[in-house]
């Protein structure tokens, strides 16, 4: 299984769960660790629009195998993390 990541833009559909006849965009934002049953995970995210927009917060309860990843997040390298555009105070 591959693993999921903060960021991860995937589509739902009904390989992941029976509830997803019509298919979803979804935004990661992290795996619950919440209680499941085996091959089973709780997804924490945001549901897109068409144009990409969040629409919903929502907890979807699916199985990985069936998402199809449209675009991973790529890991930021140690030591280039986004620093603030922001004047600094002295």
């Amino acid at each position: 299984m591959t693993q999921l990541q903060a960021g991860d833009l995937v589509r739902v559909t009904r390989a992941a769960s029976v509830q997803f006849v019509n298919p979803i965009m979804f935004r990661m934002i992290r795996v619950l660790d919440w209680p499941t049953y085996d091959r089973w995970v709780w997804l924490d995210g945001y549901q897109l629009n068409d144009k990409g927009e969040a629409v919903a917060r929502r907890s979807i309860f699916v199985q990985p195998a069936g998402l199809i990843i449209r675009r991973r997040t790529a890991p930021v390298p140690v030591g280039q993390q986004r620093r603030s555009n922001s004047p600094q105070r002295h």
